[in-house]
């Protein structure tokens, strides 16, 4: 599964780890993403998304029609 959310698009940072020592190796800023299932009463059917905290809080506010029908129009398949 690619880090990536459905809803804000948010994908991994890339960066250094830098010890004590001040010696630095390259790692990954990965986004805290979830699988959560809801349910579209437009589409009258459950959907699963890939979405981070942010994108849980986006579909709170807006709604889940709102959203959905965005991700619809971008050619998303859900």
């Amino acid at each position: 599964m690619s880090r990536t959310c459905q809803v804000t698009g948010a994908v991994p940072g890339f960066g250094h780890a830098v010890s004590h020592s001040n010696r630095r190796t390259k790692r990954r800023f990965d986004v805290n993403v979830q699988r959560k299932r809801y349910w579209v009463p437009s589409l009258r059917r459950h959907v699963r998304l890939t979405v981070s905290a942010r994108g849980i809080r986006t579909i709170d506010a807006r709604g889940i029609d709102a959203v959905v029908t965005d991700l619809l129009r971008k050619g998303v398949k859900l």
